[in-house]
């Protein structure tokens, strides 16, 4: 079996003839070749013609071809001769379809759809796009490319195709907030000539991120409240958005932060912000009030804004004093116009409600009006005495100060004064009997004194009171001596050490008593301390014998005997008089009427006897109280003349004890 190719273009018209070669046989005549014929087939026909015993074979398409259908078509054509038995030859036949670019390119979908994270990242592929084309070779080569859709160019730009394999790759920032959904129009197309091709449709839907933080727009109405200023009352208006979407553009607002304030929904994200509790600008003048607004996103976005609210003052505190008493010293004698203090209140108000002035308020138990006695400065509190006063007539007196704000309305507030007058009129004294006029203050030591010796004792006495009667001795010449040392508060001298042969037998020194006044008054004294060899050569008569430094001084336990004999002594007479009272009267005192006895806040007592009446006063220090009796202007009770008798007689033995 022979074979035959033949190369058809399936573009070929039905109609047109392909030839075919003959069959050759060595026969002749009626054993030649007769006859030919073609395998059935629905696209060929064979057409054997005899001219002038010339034979052509052909074949004659009568259906076009389509190579997409049918690349290849086997025929078999067979030659039959006229001898008997026939005898036939076949040849093979294989007609090969050409391909022309007769078919477009084929997308696998005309429409696809695809969802996309914004914020893709740059070079991320998002689809692949797939065609066909039936056609083969260079007319099946097929090449994709982006065209704009409804002249979106800025979404076009946002993706890139890649030209042969059709992937869809990111090439720019994808935004939800711009583009939440894109359209891209994509074509395929052929290599052939003439090239063809065909589109498709790539719907892409963005996915949103949450990446974007709520935005806040605040107004405020008022950025300077007044500190009583009303709960509900509106400071600013809230606006708050979000450009994402689902729960990723859902915002909720708050404030950050304790506050006398809150947020009040208006409608959808919208707020006021308004009072809520007390304001007090002496505890918080300026509020810096933080607002939050975070979306419901995973994970959630936040914002925040500030607004600063500045608390303006009203009159609501007033004036205060450090105390409620003040208490102030005034020297005795002092110059008229002296200062005798500074009162001073704060007002935590400010501005003209904290401006302050002070008066001078009079006290009722004051038998002087005050304003007599001191004055005071309006603007500065600082008071001053008018007169000079004396502690012996009077110790103390007490007045108010009232201070009051500048504000409407005004308020105000006193404080008490107590003034004090310091008594430091009268120098110490010393006593006998250092003291005693043209006297030689001399004492004599031995040589052979140990450290400690007692040496002398010096006394001395204040007539001023408390603080200021307060006396310290002093050793003031020699200065720099080694040999004596005086008690500050004992008045005693001693030796510091034992003598020595470059002492000196004769010691000088001057001893100096001081108050505790200001300023401190003063006593100065003198006394030879000479040295003898034994205590043999000591010519005084009496000498007193040195004793230990105790917790107490003799003085003070001289004045305890005295003490304790005067009020024995009183007990036994007040028995004595009693019972001779008794003696002489008739046993019945109902003719005596009950003394009426008082006591003064002095420390003074008064009695009142038949007709007359009799103050007895006492000193508050023992060794100086005297007894006076006064009569007395007021008419007598009806008291018992035995009690009276018995009173007046006893003041009479205590004073001659005294």
């Amino acid at each position: 079996m022979h074979l035959e190719i033949l190369n058809i273009t399936e573009v070929s018209s039905p109609g047109e003839t392909f030839s075919l070669p003959l069959a050759e046989d060595p026969d002749s005549g009626n054993n030649a070749v007769t006859t030919y014929k073609l395998s059935p087939n629905e696209h060929f026909s064979l057409d054997v013609q005899n001219v002038e015993q010339s034979v052509t074979i052909e074949l004659v398409l009568i259906k076009a071809l389509d190579r997409e259908k049918q690349p290849a078509i086997h025929l078999t054509l067979t030659a039959v001769d006229g001898g008997k038995p026939a005898l036939s030859g076949t040849l093979e036949i294989i007609i090969n379809v050409l391909d022309v670019n007769d078919n477009s390119p084929v997308f696998s979908k005309s429409l696809y759809k695809v969802k996309v994270n914004e914020n893709i990242a740059l070079g991320s592929q998002i689809i692949s796009l797939s065609a066909s084309d039936l056609d083969e070779g260079i007319n099946s080569d097929i090449t994709f490319s982006i065209y704009s859709f409804h002249g979106h160019t800025d979404e076009m730009n946002l993706f890139i195709i890649n030209s042969n394999s059709g992937e869809i790759v990111v090439q720019g920032q994808i935004d939800y907030e711009e583009h939440p959904a894109i359209e891209l129009r994509v074509q395929a197309r052929d290599k052939g000539v003439p090239p063809k091709s065909t589109h498709c449709n790539v719907l892409i839907e963005v996915v949103d991120e949450n990446d974007n933080a709520p935005e806040i727009v605040m107004s405020p109405l008022l950025e300077i409240m007044k500190e009583d200023t009303k709960s509900g009352t509106a400071v600013a208006l809230v606006a708050v958005s979000d450009k994402d979407g689902g729960k990723n553009g859902i915002v909720h607002c708050a404030l950050k932060g304790s506050y006398p304030f809150k947020l009040e929904t208006s409608y959808n994200n919208h707020y006021s912000l308004v009072v809520d509790g007390p304001l007090d600008r002496e505890s918080v003048s300026l509020y810096n009030i933080t607002i939050t607004a975070a979306d419901e996103g995973t994970p959630p976005l936040s914002s925040s804004t500030l607004i600063t609210v500045h608390i303006s003052d009203v009159n609501d505190n007033a004036p205060h004093f450090p105390a409620p008493v003040i208490n102030a010293f005034l020297r005795e004698n002092g110059q008229a116009g002296g200062l005798v203090t500074r009162v001073s209140a704060d007002d935590s108000d400010t501005g003209e409600n904290a401006a302050l002035s002070y008066s001078l308020l009079d006290s009722s138990s004051s038998s002087v009006p005050i304003i007599i006695l001191i004055n005071i400065n309006s603007l500065s509190g600082e008071i001053f005495s008018l007169h000079s006063i004396d502690h012996e007539e009077t110790r103390r007196f007490q007045f108010q100060v009232m201070a009051t704000d500048s504000g409407v309305p005004p308020l105000s507030s006193n404080a008490t004064v107590n003034v004090f007058i310091l008594d430091n009129d009268n120098s110490p004294v010393i006593l006998p009997s250092y003291s005693e006029p043209g006297s030689v203050n001399s004492e004599n030591i031995p040589y052979s004194a140990e450290a400690g010796y007692f040496v002398a004792k010096i006394r001395a006495v204040d007539a001023d009171s408390e603080y200021n009667a307060l006396l310290s001795y002093h050793l003031t010449e020699p200065k720099g001596t080694n040999l004596f040392l005086t008690g500050s508060s004992t008045g005693e001298i001693r030796t510091t050490r034992r003598m020595s042969d470059n002492d000196l037998k004769t010691h000088p020194l001057l001893i100096t008593v001081s108050d505790n006044g200001e300023p401190s008054l003063s006593a100065t004294m003198s006394m030879d301390v000479v040295v003898v060899e034994s205590l043999d050569d000591i010519k005084t008569p009496f000498r007193e014998v040195p004793v230990k430094e105790e917790s107490f001084s003799d003085l003070n336990l001289y004045l305890l005997i005295a003490i304790v004999s005067v009020s024995v002594i009183f007990l036994l007479s007040l028995v004595v008089l009693i019972a001779v009272k008794c003696y002489r009267t008739d046993g019945s005192f109902s003719r005596y009427s009950a003394p009426v006895i008082s006591t003064h806040p002095d420390g003074s007592w008064s009695f009142s006897k038949s007709t007359q009446q009799y103050d007895v006063c006492f000193s508050s220090d023992t060794i100086k109280s005297d007894v006076v009796v006064f009569p007395s202007p007021f008419p007598p009770a009806d008291a018992d003349i035995f009690f009276s008798d018995v009173y007046v007689e006893f003041s009479f033995i205590l004073f001659i004890f005294l």
